[in-house]
Order: structure tokens, then sequence, then C-alpha cells
């Protein structure tokens, strides 16, 4: 038997129309005893059908996701979708109100703390909540996250590779729907715990995101998430109309990074120096930027040199770089059908 989630809300997501309300996280507080952490939820219901979940603000750097689906929840009407549409803005809303990537409650990052346990810090006890009461409504999962503070990203719609063909197929169509540049397969080279993972895992179509980061936020990727969330809805067969702008009119690259050597971290500290932009061509062996020892500045800076070819997706946004942290990620056109085990 799960533990039941310490966790209530005000909303009924069996009854049709729309709802604004809150997930009640109980915490007691240096200023409160007893006090709430209320995250926003909206459920908007129009008879039986499909349901799509869909959040933002998992890490508090990054806005598209809150952005796109506060201004969803306001727009659409019941009328206007078939099924279901749970949405939660600002997943880690402690996070989301500090502009800072982890909790600044308890310092856990949120897409680390899956699936959580009721007994957890607000992070964990958030996590278990969704996995526990939230996920299992699903049929469809989405999860907007953007390069944040520390990294610029390609707009892409992101998955990780399933043995699951069935599942991985309904995926990359629902990522082609999106219409972003880029539908990225990626690994998890950080830790576990991550919300699309876990929502994969449970065999649900789920949909990750890197619009872009918090240095580029602006009209242009906002255009692509808040347009691509419309696709995908009505891919789903949950809104009921086509959305007016279905995208940029070209095809998504699929791309890959699939070896740990496609993901960069830095030898040692410094300040990192870029050689080369988003988008570029990289072969094997080039370097893509330097680290400048801000100790020993006599010393010639270190040569970051890549272990892959392919494109430079993802590059750091933040000079000053710790030892450790990921400086680039390369990836490789891959054919859709290669994408199949």
């Amino acid at each position: 038997m799960p533990h039941a989630s310490p966790i209530t809300t005000d909303v009924d997501f069996a009854r049709d129309g729309k709802q604004f309300g809150h997930l009640a996280v109980p915490q007691s507080t240096n200023s409160a005893g007893w006090a709430k952490c209320l995250v926003p939820i909206t459920v908007i219901r129009n008879g039986d059908g499909p349901t799509a979940l869909l959040f933002g603000g998992n890490h508090g750097d990054e806005f598209e996701g809150p952005v796109t689906l506060l201004n969803l929840a306001r727009r659409l009407r019941p009328e206007q979708i078939r099924g279901r549409v749970i949405m939660v803005p600002m997943l880690n809303r402690p996070a989301i109100a500090a502009g800072t990537r982890l909790s600044p409650i308890d310092g856990v990052n949120m897409n680390r703390a899956f699936p959580g346990h009721p007994g957890d810090t607000i992070t964990g006890m958030i996590a278990h909540y969704v996995s526990s009461n939230l996920l299992p409504l699903a049929d469809l999962v989405i999860d907007i996250h953007s390069g944040g503070s520390s990294m610029h990203m390609l707009p892409s719609v992101n998955m990780h590779r399933l043995e699951n063909q069935p599942q991985m197929e309904r995926m990359l169509e629902a990522a082609h729907a999106w219409r972003a540049p880029y539908i990225f397969l990626y690994r998890d080279v950080a830790g576990a715990g991550l919300l699309p993972s876990h929502a994969e895992q449970m065999g649900k179509v789920t949909l990750g995101t890197e619009m872009g980061s918090k240095a580029q936020f602006g009209v242009e990727t906002l255009g692509i998430t808040s347009r691509g969330v419309d696709n995908v809805l009505h891919w789903a067969e949950i809104l009921v109309e086509p959305p007016p702008t279905g995208g940029s009119g070209a095809a998504s690259q699929v791309v890959e990074a699939g070896d740990e050597s496609d993901y960069l971290m830095a030898p040692t500290s410094g300040i990192f120096e870029p050689l080369q932009e988003l988008g570029d061509q990289i072969v094997r062996g080039q370097v893509i930027g330097r680290l400048h020892d801000i100790e020993r500045p006599q010393q010639p800076p270190e040569e970051i040199r890549t272990e892959s070819a392919g494109i430079l997706f993802a590059r750091r946004s933040v000079p000053l770089t710790a030892q450790g942290e990921c400086l680039a990620v390369i990836t490789r056109v891959v054919d859709p059908v290669s994408t199949k085990s």
C-alpha cells in the first residue's frame, strides 16, 4: 500500500469546468510553527477524454514553463477541450520565488527527488504527491525546462531512449507535433530521480523541454513553448480546434547525446572562454573553449577539447566555472528510424 500524502488540495479532479486552486504542503518555519506552502494548480475538464498533466517551474531559475502555463490556465476554456488538462505552473514554488535552481527551503533539486516520500522534506513531499496522486491520472505528461542560469541551449523537446518501442514511437510523434527546432534524446549524467524519467517508467507519453536559458528568455523561446504546448494538446485530441499557428513550418531535427563523452565537464576551475557558438558543427578533438586560472594568471589557459563530433547543442552561459561543472553538450543527428532499438 502506498503511503498517504500529507498534502491536500482544494480542487476536484473529477469536476467539469475550470478550477484554480492550490496544493497545500504542510510546513513548519522559524516564523510560523504551523504553516502551508501553497503550490498553484489549475484543472480544466470537459467530459470524458484523455488527461494532460503539465508542469513548469520544476527548477526555480527556468521561467518559460511558469509563464506559458499561467497564460494557458487563464486563456483555456472548458468548451475548447475534450477530457482534462491539469497544470502545475510552479511545481517548486519556493525555488521560483527565490529564482534559484534548488529549493531555498531544503536545498534539494526537485528534478532529482522522484518518486519522493511523504516523510521527506518539502521537495520530496511534493515529488511524492505528484508520483502518487497526479501522474496516475495522466495520459500525457509535459515537464517544461530550459538551461536556467548556467546553460545556453538550442530549443528542444526532450526524452530518453526507451526500450518500450510503442511508447517511444508515441513520444516521438508527440515531440514532432510540438514543432520545436530539435528533438533531443539525452541520458542522465547528473543523478537519478527525474520527473520525466519517473513518468516514462510509468508508461506515460512524456515530453521534457530545454527552451533556451534564463539569458535567452524572450519572445522567441516563449513562442516556441506556448505554440508547442497547444500543438501537443491538439495532437493528443484534448484541444478540439487546431491552433492558429502550428510552429516554424520546418520539421524537428532529431539529435542525440547518448555517450558520456558528449557531456564535457570542467577539468579545473576558472573563467570559461567559449570559442564556438550553439549550432556549430564540431569535430572530435576540436578546442571549443578555454579555462583561465584566476589564481595563476601567468599560466596558459586549459584548452577544452571535444571527445566526440556533432552539433554544439549546449554550452555554459556563466563564465566563472567550478571544476566538474558542465561546459558543453555535443549531439549528433539521428534518423528517427534509428531511434528504434
